[in-house]
């Protein structure tokens, strides 16, 4: 089997190289993270006139193809450099939603926005104990009049302060855990009733929590049919835990790296700690998860991208992420241990890259949630 790259695909991956190497270094994405917004502005507008903003979009919506392994290769080299830019809430989750549900006036309207980078979406679809069940929404819509009426809380609403339309999953009609009946809704930002609560994750990241009071939306902002979400909302969300597991491996292979280049330099006893066997092995052990990770998550991307059913789909997609879970915590700690002290400082990107790819493992279920939903599918 060939798993090199297309032509596409490899211009695709030197375009984020060159744009990492000239505006990405470790400084500039700190002052990015300390800024009013959280992220570069002037790098969304970049993504858009380089076609990066184009790549989670199928042909039909004059996107570059939609597929999950083009996916993979722009989020694995931004994984190297700990982008910080709303790619996966407003081009994956966001556009995802109206690319398959949407009406041709909804998509016509929104896609060709997101990917002008003129439009900044986020999904509100994680609630107050619901453990990564997305069927678990007590979020309820109510139909009044020719509008719907929204009222419940959204946590974790990644790019939550900055997006102007909020993806909002409700629950229209059933029992809370039901997979039928539930619904997802455009909802303006500033529209009046809704209410957010910012904040600034661990790893650098802008998410918020959403309250949703009496919000009045109208049938044009229902996304596909009432009450039948769920197989979209499984689907589009298993797209983004892909591209969250090939950022991983990209942030994965620059510890690895940093780690190795210094043990060269690190010296104690008078002789470089990297040439002392102990250390070796636990290297050599990073990067066998490394190559684990990588395999198993381009395995998942050419599963999503096959003829294959919904639920091997879903197989590939969670024993990717439990997998690459485990080499999250197998190369995340041993990089900070092998640093020693300074690896969890401000001052070293090693901690930064830790605290990124630790976040990454919770995001959209941790390995134990993927470990037990492989298990029953």
């Amino acid at each position: 089997m060939d798993f090199s790259y297309s032509d596409e695909q490899q211009m695709l991956q030197d375009s984020v190289q060159k744009f990492v190497q000239r505006h990405y270094s470790f400084d500039d994405r700190k002052a990015l993270i300390d800024s009013e917004i959280g992220f570069g502005a002037e790098n969304w507008k970049l993504f858009a006139e380089l076609g990066w903003l184009t790549v989670p979009f199928k042909p039909e919506d004059d996107g570059f193809g939609g597929l999950a392994t083009d996916i993979m290769v722009l989020m694995e080299e931004f994984g190297k450099a700990m982008v910080i830019e709303p790619f996966i809430p407003t081009a994956i989750l966001g556009g995802g939603f109206i690319s398959q549900l949407g009406s041709d006036e909804q998509r016509s309207t929104y896609i060709p926005q997101i990917m002008e980078g003129k439009l900044q979406f986020a999904a509100a679809l994680s609630e107050s104990g619901s453990r990564y069940n997305l069927a678990n929404v007590s979020c309820l819509a109510t139909k009044k009049g020719d509008k719907y009426v929204l009222n419940g809380k959204k946590i974790v609403v990644l790019n939550g302060p900055a997006a102007e339309q909020i993806v909002v999953s409700a629950r229209s009609s059933g029992e809370q855990c039901d997979e039928q009946g539930i619904s997802l809704f455009l909802v303006d930002a500033s529209a009046s009733g809704v209410s957010k609560q910012s904040y600034t994750t661990m790893d650098g990241h802008r998410a918020a929590e959403l309250s949703l009071d009496n919000v009045s939306v109208a049938e044009s902002c229902l996304l596909g049919p009432l009450g039948g979400a769920y197989a979209t909302l499984v689907s589009v969300t298993d797209t983004a835990t892909l591209a969250v597991c090939a950022e991983a491996v990209g942030a994965l292979d620059s510890l690895l790296q940093k780690t190795v280049e210094y043990a060269k330099t690190r010296k104690q006893f008078g002789t470089a700690i990297g040439t002392f066997q102990a250390l070796q092995h636990r290297m050599a052990d990073m990067f066998i998860e490394c190559q684990l990770a990588r395999s198993i998550t381009i395995m998942a991307a050419m599963t999503l991208d096959g003829d294959h059913t919904a639920q091997e789909k879903q197989k590939a997609v969670s024993a990717a992420k439990a997998r690459v879970g485990k080499a999250i915590r197998k190369v995340g700690q041993e990089a900070v241990q092998l640093h020693g002290g300074i690896g969890i400082t401000e001052e070293l990107d090693v901690g930064h890259f830790f605290k990124r790819v630790t976040g990454i493992e919770t995001l959209f279920g941790n390995s134990d949630f993927h470990s037990k939903r492989f298990a029953k599918l």
